[in-house]
């Protein structure tokens, strides 16, 4: 009488360990590849970061010396490495809420019954976020340019004077704002599509038979429906925002008067242009800090609105 229910339970456990062993071979390959090409790079690059590896440590090894903490004491003496961060946190603050803020009208609009040709509508919006970051740098160059740019040409009928907006200090770091929120609003827009999609619409429709506006409907009914999607886009908003870098590389070379140096623009000099890769490797980390701060700051900023 009791034999059957310990086989049972036997069997119960052997199967459940098979599944585990089945589950653990499955997965196995991407665990090994996260591990060779994630985890142990980044190992390596903190050690580099307390070495002085330069050229002529790549030259030969012996040269190589452990230095402590001086790479980060130097980089936090380093006016420069401030002007980085400076237009960097000013890049966060202000773009992530311009472009999280168009990324969701821009799905509400695709979203709405009364829009024809949704579709093609869809995939004109999302289409600069898959062309080529380059070519399309290089056409907003000529778009931005002085005297035979499109946006100065349009400006012009509102009695704006030309502005030089990648060879002024105070115009080039929001022109390439702008240009980073045409590029990349689309891919956020399609997560807040899918988002809206499951929000019920009746919900909605009652909401408006009482007599709420949209702003009203937004407020209280979308937007709490969508929180956790919300809190997923601002966070990948974020850390998208802190590394750029093809965008100034392209644009204005970091220029002028390194108005458009970001944290990660810095980093590439460091380490690529000057030789200091374990100087580089220091900026890597303390980018790493910086994402994760702000990252939990979200967080918690989240669970106190019940938006998790």
């Amino acid at each position: 009488m009791n034999a059957q229910p310990r086989t049972g339970k036997s069997a119960s456990a052997v199967g459940r360990a098979n599944k585990t062993r089945a589950g653990w071979a499955m997965s196995s390959p991407a665990l090994a590849a996260i591990l060779l090409f994630f985890v142990l790079p980044a190992i390596a690059s903190l050690f580099l970061s307390f070495t002085d590896f330069d050229i002529y440590a790549l030259a030969d090894i012996e040269n190589l010396r452990l230095v402590g903490l001086a790479n980060y004491q130097r980089l936090l003496e380093n006016p420069l490495f401030w002007k980085a961060m400076t237009n960097t946190l000013l890049l966060v603050a202000f773009g992530t809420p311009f472009i999280v803020t168009l990324s969701l009208f821009a799905a509400m609009l695709v979203n709405s019954r009364w829009l024809k040709w949704r579709p093609v509508w869809r995939v004109a919006l999302f289409a600069p976020y898959v062309t080529t970051l380059v070519a399309t740098a290089v056409v907003w160059r000529y778009l931005l340019h002085t005297r035979y740019g499109l946006l100065n040409y349009l400006l012009s009928f509102f009695g704006v004077p030309p502005i030089d907006w990648l060879g002024s200090p105070t115009a080039s770091l929001p022109a390439i704002l702008l240009f980073v929120g045409w590029k990349t609003f689309g891919y956020n827009m399609i997560i807040f599509l899918a988002a809206l999609q499951t929000v019920p619409r009746e919900l909605d429709e009652a909401a408006r038979i009482d007599g709420a506006n949209w702003l009203t409907r937004l407020r209280h009914v979308t937007l709490p429906a969508i929180g956790p999607t919300l809190l997923l886009v601002s966070v990948l908003t974020v850390a998208a925002m802190f590394q750029l870098f093809a965008e100034p590389y392209v644009m204005t070379q970091g220029g002028p008067a390194q108005s458009t140096v970001t944290i990660l623009y810095f980093m590439y000099e460091e380490g690529f242009k000057w030789w200091n890769l374990g100087s580089g490797a220091a900026v890597a980390f303390l980018l790493f800090l910086c994402i994760m701060a702000v990252t939990l700051v979200q967080l918690r900023f989240a669970k106190r609105s019940g938006a998790i």
